[in-house]
């Protein structure tokens, strides 16, 4: 990847985690895919050089740095070859935690980040259900509050880390649909423990395509009880407290996205240079070469697309000239063209080693299973263009 363009924040970050994740090989990975192992020593040497909390405030323990170089950071990750599963591993505690830091109070801040922060406690997100989907704001599943505690029940799918989490950002519903004047309202934001050992929770890992290092799951609750002080902000606010992370984790996903595109088309480059056939390296021939050229300057266009989102969700905290429909559009735009940047860039790796590509020992194949999360999470291709539509050119809403 160039590199030219980035601050000096952006670059020191990126060599550092370039020398962390120098220390898990290609192998590493390969063996981690197959066999489902959480990648706990990578988690647990990005605590230890306090990178858990880039984005999150030095007086908490984090770096105070911003979503530029967290995307920097889950962009370095991805291209080391850990690709999309090392990026994960610690990916919802970059993005999760951001309403949190800006929403709890002093003491639930104080109480909750410097831990997770140091490794000592790791989080989950908990908002997507089986049967809504992304109808966010239908969300069925229920906190009620009882006393000092608020018992919740219902069911939420798609959940990464929930098998290794000690706690969970949930969004549920406090007031019921139908007792709200906006559909918007009604939804809580909670930062619960996250207690598999205790009744009314139960999980259920989800056998997966790629990624499979980092669990999914499906998490079911049923009467779980937390305290009360889980809640973040004020009953019925919910939405709108989780909005602050949801275009966060646009921004790094794309990071993700891209990191998984240029290792791939690293790799392909590097076999086309020394496959030999026909008494010529393959990268000579134009029918190799002119397909990675093109992944390649797809991949840099979305590169200028994700770190210009970025640069405006952290202008945004100074700058209120930078407007939230702006950072929307920016950020969604960000995802869809690095996923699909990705997309190509693992698919044309593939089809350049030819049959190695499809053996497990050039790798190019986990890329290319992996590069379809991006491209379906957290939000489709389809619903960035129903969002393009509606906000940037004023189309009438179709969902």
């Amino acid at each position: 990847m160039e590199t030219s363009g980035f601050n000096e924040e952006q670059l020191t970050v990126r060599d550092a985690i370039q020398k962390i994740c120098s220390n898990y090989t290609d192998e590493y990975w390969m063996e981690h895919d197959q066999s489902g192992e959480y990648p706990h020593e990578l988690h647990a040497a990005l605590a230890k050089d306090g990178w858990i909390g880039i984005a999150l405030p030095e007086e908490l323990g984090g770096a105070g740095l911003g979503i530029s170089e967290a995307t920097m950071m889950l962009h370095t990750i991805a291209e080391s070859g850990a690709g999309i599963a090392g990026a994960q591993s610690i990916h919802a505690n970059v993005y999760a935690t951001q309403p949190v830091a800006k929403f709890a109070t002093p003491e639930q801040r104080q109480e909750w980040l410097p831990k997770l922060i140091r490794g000592e406690s790791r989080t989950c997100f908990g908002v997507t259900e089986p049967n809504t989907g992304l109808e966010t704001l239908k969300l069925r599943t229920t906190a009620t509050r009882d006393g000092d505690t608020y018992r919740i029940s219902g069911q939420k799918i798609w959940i990464s880390s929930a098998q290794v989490a000690s706690h969970m950002v949930l969004l549920a519903r406090t007031t019921p649909l139908e007792s709200v004047t906006k559909a918007s309202e009604g939804l809580s934001l909670f930062y619960i423990p996250f207690d598999r050992s205790q009744p009314g929770l139960d999980l259920r890992r989800i056998p997966k395509m790629g990624g499979r290092a980092v669990d999914a799951n499906e998490v079911f609750f049923d009467n779980y009880t937390v305290p009360a002080s889980a809640l973040i902000g004020a009953e019925g606010q919910g939405f709108k407290i989780v909005l602050h992370g949801m275009n966060a984790e646009r921004c790094l996903l794309a990071g993700e996205a891209l990191g998984l595109g240029y290792a791939a088309l690293g790799r392909a480059a590097k076999y086309a240079r020394e496959r030999v056939v026909f008494g010529r390296p393959i990268g000579m021939n134009q029918g190799i070469q002119h397909p990675l050229a093109s992944a390649f300057m797809h991949l840099e266009a979305a590169k200028l697309s994700t770190y210009h989102a970025a640069r405006l969700y952290d202008a945004s905290r100074t700058d209120s000239g930078v407007t939230q429909h702006a950072i929307g559009v920016a950020c969604n735009s960000a995802k869809y063209l690095a996923a699909e940047a990705a997309f190509v860039a693992c698919e044309r790796a593939v089809m350049a080693l030819g049959g190695m590509g499809y053996a497990q020992e050039y790798h190019v194949e986990r890329y290319l299973r992996e590069c379809f999360v991006p491209r379906i999470a957290p939000v489709s291709r389809e619903m960035i263009m129903n969002f393009i539509g509606e906000k940037a050119l004023g189309l009438p809403r179709s969902y």
